[in-house]
């Protein structure tokens, strides 16, 4: 069978499909794919975005990941971290405006015990407790996890940034390693959180076949939500010379993603916006269904860079969510102010090998 075949039949891809879907330049297959992306993302979700509002609490990292803006041995950065009082008063903002959904992200800040985001949890679950709470907060134990999830977190955001282990270690230190990225992945499913991972597009020593593999590795991990974007140099870095990831092959993974993951929860991040100004719609073009404007406080948007020229439209949460909302309309797209819940949970064991 053809790939375009197999693209328009939705059948199983094997890595040599993805190899060859990866490499291949042909515009008439790019089209299917793009085409049969979006059509099985409209057949699940319909014409709905839903929202998710990002707020970055702390750039403070005790984490070297040498691709990050914000690593530890970075002191050419304006360090920030919010009070208790700062984070729960932005998700109280972000609900005013419509957000049901709070995605809280930020460096693994050494003086951020696990009472810091207890105890913004279980007050947020206090005061609306219809909304959902995803956390993006680094490595933890699982006692530590047990306990968020307790308190009343929905979700977890981990990625595993890339399949194969010898390119992990280009892009960590030697302390971290895939293994553990996994392992806590597991952690998480067995705690039952709603389960987000993904990669890097374009990151330094990265190849097709990695890619290739990273999509298989996703397809068998099946988590509720995907999260990729392409690599985007940061200056202060010891990848600072290298070339961002590519706007088409990052799309193209986008399109893969929801051809073989139909059901999940797949953002347009930011980083596509920022290597191009259509990128975030381009991305939804792509089957991406879901965005989350950053509703951070100015701090925080100034100073949480993990790549250079991060994106920013300058407008406050409230006008961006109406000029967000116009530009969606005028390619067929509605933002929906709903928590955005998982059609399916996938097994607990899926990490089980």
């Amino acid at each position: 069978m053809s790939l375009l075949n197999k693209i328009k039949d939705n059948k199983w891809l094997e890595e040599e499909d993805l190899l060859a879907i990866l490499s291949s330049n042909d515009k008439g297959l790019e089209k299917a794919l793009q085409e049969n992306a979006k059509a099985t993302c409209e057949k699940y979700y319909g014409k709905n975005i839903y929202i998710r509002g990002l707020i970055e609490y702390s750039n403070i990292c005790r984490k070297n990941c040498y691709y990050c803006g914000i690593q530890s041995e970075n002191t050419n950065i304006k360090r920030y971290r919010l009070s208790q009082n700062e984070l729960y008063n932005t998700i109280e903002k972000a609900y005013e405006l419509g957000f049901r959904t709070f995605v809280l992200q930020g460096g693994e800040d050494p003086k951020l015990t696990d009472d810091y985001f207890v105890n913004t949890i279980l007050k947020t679950k206090e005061n609306f407790p219809e909304t959902r709470i995803t956390l993006s907060i680094g490595e933890r134990t699982k006692k530590s996890l047990k306990r968020m999830k307790e308190a009343g977190a929905d979700r977890f955001l981990l990625r595993f940034e890339t399949s194969s282990a010898k390119h992990f270690e280009k892009l960590h230190p030697e302390n971290d390693s895939l293994e553990k990225r996994l392992a806590m992945l597991q952690d998480l499913r067995d705690l039952d959180f709603i389960v987000g991972t993904g990669f890097m597009i374009g990151s330094p020593g990265q190849t097709l076949q990695d890619l290739a593999q990273d999509l298989l590795l996703v397809q068998r991990i099946q988590p509720e939500m995907i999260g990729v974007g392409p690599f985007i140099p940061h200056k202060n870095t010891r990848f600072k010379n290298f070339k961002e990831g590519e706007l088409g092959l990052s799309l193209k993974i986008l399109s893969l993603l929801r051809l073989m993951n139909p059901k999940a929860l797949i953002p347009s991040t930011t980083a596509l916006n920022t290597i191009n100004q259509k990128g975030r719609i381009l991305g939804i073009l792509h089957g991406a269904n879901v965005l989350m404007p950053n509703v951070s406080p100015n701090i925080a948007k100034e100073n949480y860079n993990l790549y250079d020229s991060k994106k920013s439209t300058g407008l406050e949460s409230g006008e961006f969510l109406e000029s967000l909302d116009k530009e969606l309309k005028t390619i067929g797209r509605q933002i929906i102010v709903d928590v955005g819940d998982p059609l399916v949970r996938s097994s607990n064991e899926i990490y089980r090998r």
